[in-house]
């Protein structure tokens, strides 16, 4: 995506003079309007005297004038030299005589109409509702939205692109070419629709994007609305949940409301498995009663919104596995494509789009950056690249060359380099051997990953070494062997301790993890385990797209017998291979020693380095590429 430059406003003080007037335009008006009403009210025509004392006063020749008003009588003294003594007012009474009374007396008076005026009435009753109203709308913005949010909160969230801004096609998307063929339908539904409603046919109402994390759901669609140049609404499934019951219903019912105006149009929905979860499972009993009311008007809306004005939803999410069978069936979400990660054509193909603004060096080869990454989906490797670009800068480069790829591929993978982290000569000493015994067991078996680079050098947060694989093609199938293999390596890093210092360290946690989930999975997901035979108790807790967070604990159907024997095999499964992992690194300990020595000098390996250490050793050159380890 590219960004465009605007040319620097001229008026940037008179903005800010402007934004300074508008905050504090407001509160000023207001304190002085109740300024004015507090010394209206304070002030008075004179000192106020009861109508007695008024009579006396005339009765006295000390009254001047006098005006009459319907409700008051306010009058001048004689003989008083200060002005606000010389004023009095008094209320008026029923006095049939009053006129004879002051001409008797010879007093000057006056009448005066003082009405209840339009003017009045607007100052007294209709501005103080004005001005409060105004504070509070002022109050309200000053706090973020919140207020306005809190007054509109059955309003939909949606956020609305539209062909005015900057347009992602096809062309943008790269490594889910399936997917992308199924959306291309899609496209001429809208653009066309009455090439298929002549034949009978309707549009698809609802289209699901699932796939791991990062694969480009969200782009896609966004792509979709984009080649078929109509409104995209765009939110969150989380946008819908909200404290106050009802709310997420409502809103529900404005986004097909405004998508209906806007129609021929696409709606889309992130992450829908927040409000799309089977009804019944789990939760609160607040939020969950109003999950499933939002979860209900949706598949309302979907059944009664017209599919022949060109309005499409498209979900995406990670989790089909937890979503209400009532919105998965037809009708309703009519597709379920998946976006998968990519394969290694894929990889290259997301690679030259996120390299088109790049200034790449001549000799950079993307084929290799592919070939490294496998496993890596889009987002990743948008990572890769802006990372590459960050280094070259930092290192005052002019364009990004071979190596500053690699090293966002190893930050990316194992995190950042902590040179500045201080280990004692022993604790490298161990580190060093560790790494060796990964490296040297993976060129020495067969059906493992060609080790493309050894390091030393701390990374992340707890990686004080670590032994990169890259395969040379993607794999879909790993045989029984290949696993073992892959097993071994892993274990590599103990066996070896074990065998140079005799001791072993905490440094192997990661790699037990990683070989407990492996041999878990042969006994309990392949059925690779001639004890228990071919036996399958997946892990129901976990969605097809999300990674494994560990495997069998007991909670599965199976009988706490069956898992004893589980637990057994694996341990025992494990065992046996860390001692064929010893006495395969035994037989080689003079390389295991020499490339220790290796890394202990120059901390990085790479693979040529690696191969003329052990060049005596005879290692295969077809071997079966798989993943990463």
């Amino acid at each position: 995506m590219t960004t465009q430059n605007r040319p620097p406003t001229k008026n940037k003080p008179d903005n800010k003079f402007q934004q300074a007037f508008r905050n504090s335009f407001f509160p000023a008006i207001f304190v002085l309007i109740i300024l004015y009403f507090l010394f209206s009210s304070m002030s008075t025509g004179g000192n106020e005297i009861p109508y007695s004392t008024f009579k006396n006063y005339v009765k006295e020749n000390r009254v001047a004038s006098v005006v009459i008003s319907k409700n008051s009588i306010e009058g001048d003294l004689k003989g008083e030299t200060d002005v606000k003594k010389s004023k009095f007012t008094t209320a008026r009474v029923e006095d049939p005589d009053l006129i004879k009374f002051l001409e008797s007396n010879g007093v000057e008076y006056k009448g005066e109409n003082r009405s209840f005026g339009v003017t009045q009435f607007l100052f007294t009753w209709v501005l103080p509702f004005v001005l409060l109203f105004a504070f509070w709308s002022y109050i309200l913005r000053r706090v973020g939205g919140a207020g306005e949010q809190v007054i509109s909160f059955g309003k939909n969230r949606a956020k609305l692109y539209n062909e005015t801004e900057e347009k992602i096609t096809f062309n943008d998307v790269a490594g889910v070419e399936e997917a992308k063929v199924e959306m291309i339908e899609l496209v001429e539904f809208l653009k066309n629709p009455g090439k298929f409603q002549k034949l009978g046919g309707k549009l698809p109402k609802g289209v699901l994007l699932v796939g791991p994390p990062g694969t480009g759901k969200t782009l896609m669609a966004r792509a979709t609305a984009g080649e078929a140049n109509v409104p995209f609404l765009s939110l969150s499934g989380s946008d819908f949940v909200e404290m106050f019951v009802g709310v997420g219903a409502a809103r529900v019912r404005d986004l097909f409301d405004r998508a209906q105006k806007k129609a021929p149009c696409i709606i889309f929905i992130d992450e829908i498995d927040a409000i799309g979860r089977h009804r019944g499972a789990g939760g609160m009993i607040g939020a969950h009663d109003e999950r499933e009311q939002t979860l209900n008007q949706l598949l309302a809306e979907m059944d009664g919104f017209d599919a022949h004005k060109g309005v499409i939803i498209i979900a995406a999410t990670n989790r089909p596995d937890v979503l209400d069978t009532a919105l998965l069936r037809p009708g309703r979400f009519d597709r379920q494509i998946v976006v998968d990660a990519p394969d290694l054509k894929g990889r290259l193909a997301i690679l030259k789009i996120h390299t088109r603004n790049l200034r790449l060096a001549p000799d950079v080869n993307l084929e290799i950056v592919a070939q490294r990454t496998p496993g890596f989906v889009g987002a990743d490797l948008s990572n890769i690249c802006n990372e590459a670009a960050l280094l070259a800068a930092r290192r005052n480069k002019e364009m990004i060359e071979t190596s500053d790829l690699e090293d966002a591929i190893d930050r990316v993978l194992a995190g950042p380099e902590k040179k500045s982290r201080l280990i004692n000569q022993q604790e490298k000493k161990i580190v060093a051997a560790h790494e060796s015994g990964h490296a040297l067991a993976a060129m020495l078996l067969p059906g493992s990953d060609p080790v493309t680079r050894v390091s030393i050098i701390p990374r992340g947060m707890a990686a004080l070494g670590w032994t990169l694989q890259t395969p040379k093609e993607d794999r879909y199938l790993i045989t029984r062997s290949e696993l073992l293999s892959r097993i071994k390596v892993m274990l590599g890093g103990r066996a070896a301790e074990e065998i140079v210092f005799n001791e072993i360290s905490t440094g192997a946690q990661n790699d037990l993890q990683k070989a407990t989930e492996f041999a878990r999975s042969m006994v309990i997901e392949y059925g690779m385990s001639d004890r228990l035979g071919l036996i399958s108790v997946p892990d129901t807790e976990n969605g097809s797209f999300l990674r494994r967070r560990g495997g069998y604990d007991g909670n599965s159907s199976v009988s706490p017998e069956t898992g004893r024997e589980i637990e057994m095999e694996i341990k025992s499964m494990l065992d046996n291979l860390y001692k064929q992992t010893i006495d395969l690194l035994r037989q080689n300990r003079s390389k295991l020693d020499k490339l220790a020595s290796s890394l202990l000098d120059k901390e990085t390996l790479e693979k040529q380095e690696l191969l003329r250490i052990v060049e005596e050793l005879d290692i295969p050159t077809d071997r079966p590429n798989m993943a990463i380890v």
